[in-house]
């Protein structure tokens, strides 16, 4: 372990000379800064190797936090008597990968993206001809396969779907797109359904795909569980870009934009046979493993309530490496990860005293956020309490930076879905922070039509999708996210120490008050 101390240090109750502090400000004041740089310094480490689930790094990390779990006495209730909740991924990866269009080579992650999680091995595969096929739709309102043999065929299709010249999808008669658009996976199981072979998917933004796609293609990509075999759901499948659409089109290309707006102009399908020499390559590995989600667990002290569980959480994940460059994940998530872990001390410092809180709080440390909110979506079906009895979801995912929009007033932070099932979470946040923090709340996130979606992309909202009511605290990202260089040194640990308490009085708040928080927000 290269030295490193793998055992947390015993933080006392601190008080003040110059003011007397109440009880819950005392174990507040437990969560410090000092604390927080000691333990994301090892979190956060070259040791870890970036924490990729599925990893020895990842491993490490999980023993790290299990580690100070024991220091806290907290007892064991994960599987086989541990701190650990086993978690089932498939790990899929590409062995070798190759697109090759009339004889010119295109490099992955550059001109082309593949995700291997819906790909299915197909080594060599080569044709002469590619079908172009509208958008790859086949819907009673609107066909590209309508009265088309496409068996063993390879298509190429934009994605999204036909829009009107008002904007409205021939699909929904509305601007609001249908599934066709949002999941793109649909289109890939028709075309399997179908007989395609294999689909190439026209991106014309595929530099913005790859950067919002980065954390699934560094490294491997994972799935949850028992998956179904892709090769039994989708057509193998690419998303290409303009410039190598433009190629497989050749002297045809007039003739597929026209075949275009006139689908556009009359809802009419269209394809059109494009020659054209492709050598596709799809070769890869697949196998199983187990990652896990780290419990630490502190039985209410009330006889009825302790039924109730507040929920702690963070995910511990983040990239891991790409050959020698470690992505070390300070900020994502090891500033969460760190603050969790402070938390649970001050709550294990009551207990100790005798003065625990009167709700159960289990401080959930999730793997496989990075691969699709994966640890906290596991956690979610097979919950170790009941989520009847789960009350709450208090989730901190970045908050050690300071984003450009608050550089010169560093102490704020967003907060994300505190209103969107229960107006009383909400409140209990805001008078919190009123009371002890004094933190600037800043909502800009928590709007429906915020077009980064974070409501969506944290482990909080397994958890709400699930009816529970969520809070999750987050900094924004900068220019560091999903960098190798989200480092400590660029951590603001004073910033880092406020939120911490805050968490720690919501969460704090939340399971000793009378009543149970309800859900009273409905769409």
């Amino acid at each position: 372990m290269s030295g490193l101390n793998f055992l947390p240090a015993q933080n006392q109750v601190i008080t003040t000379d110059d003011k007397k502090l109440s009880m819950v400000e005392e174990l507040a004041a437990t969560i410090t800064k000092e604390d927080m740089r000691r333990h994301l310094t090892i979190i956060a480490s070259d040791e870890f190797e970036g924490r990729e689930t599925g990893t020895p790094g990842n491993d490490l990390a999980a023993q790290y936090l299990a580690n100070q779990f024991i220091g806290m006495g907290l007892p064991k209730i994960g599987d086989d008597n541990s701190y650990f909740q086993n978690v089932i991924f498939t790990w899929n990866s590409w062995r070798d990968l190759k697109m090759n269009i009339n004889g010119q080579s295109y490099r992955h992650k550059k001109d082309f993206i593949s995700f291997p999680t819906r790909n299915s091995d197909l080594p060599n595969l080569t044709t002469d001809e590619i079908l172009f096929l509208g958008y790859g739709i086949d819907d009673e309102r609107y066909s590209d396969y309508k009265g088309v043999d496409v068996t063993g065929k390879v298509l190429l299709i934009y994605n999204n779907e036909p829009l009107k010249k008002n904007g409205k999808s021939r699909i929904t008669g509305s601007k609001e797109l249908s599934e066709w658009s949002t999941d793109w996976s649909k289109k890939l199981r028709t075309a399997h359904q179908k007989g395609a072979k294999a689909v190439l998917i026209i991106d014309h933004e595929i530099k913005k795909m790859l950067t919002e796609s980065l954390k699934f293609l560094i490294g491997s990509q994972i799935t949850l569980g028992q998956m179904d075999d892709p090769k039994t759901n989708f057509a193998n499948s690419a998303f290409i870009s303009t410039d190598m659409a433009r190629e497989i089109m050749g002297d045809r290309y007039k003739k597929v934009i026209k075949a275009r707006k006139k689908i556009q102009k009359r809802g009419k399908a269209k394809n059109v046979s494009l020659p054209v020499k492709l050598v596709l390559n799809q070769g890869k590995d697949e196998r199983k493993l187990i990652g896990r989600n780290v419990l630490g667990y502190i039985e209410g002290s009330d006889p009825v309530l302790k039924k109730e569980i507040v929920v702690v959480s963070a995910h511990y994940d983040h990239l891991g490496k790409q050959g020698p460059v470690i992505y070390n994940g300070a900020d994502d998530n090891g500033s969460g990860t760190t603050t969790v872990l402070e938390v649970a001390e001050a709550m294990s410092i009551a207990k100790r005293n005798g003065q625990g809180p009167k709700r159960s709080v289990l401080f959930l440390m999730m793997t496989g956020e990075e691969k699709g909110l994966l640890g906290s979506k596991y956690y979610a079906e097979r919950p170790i309490f009941p989520l009847e009895n789960t009350i709450a979801d208090v989730n901190v995912d970045m908050v050690g930076r300071v984003d450009d929009r608050y550089k010169e007033a560093p102490n704020y932070i967003y907060v994300i879905g505190s209103d969107r099932l229960s107006s009383e979470l909400h409140e209990i946040n805001e008078q919190m922070n009123e009371r002890y923090t004094n933190l600037k709340l800043d909502y800009t996130y928590n709007a429906e039509d915020d077009p980064n979606r974070y409501y969506y992309r944290s482990d909080h909202y397994n958890f709400a999708e699930k009816g529970i009511p969520a809070i999750f605290y987050f900094n924004g990202t900068h220019d560091d996210y999903h960098r190798p260089s989200d480092t400590v040194d660029k951590i603001n640990f004073d910033k880092m120490e406020t939120i911490g308490r805050l968490v720690f009085y919501t969460a704090w708040e939340l399971a000793n008050r009378a009543k149970r928080i309800e859900v009273d927000v409905v769409d």
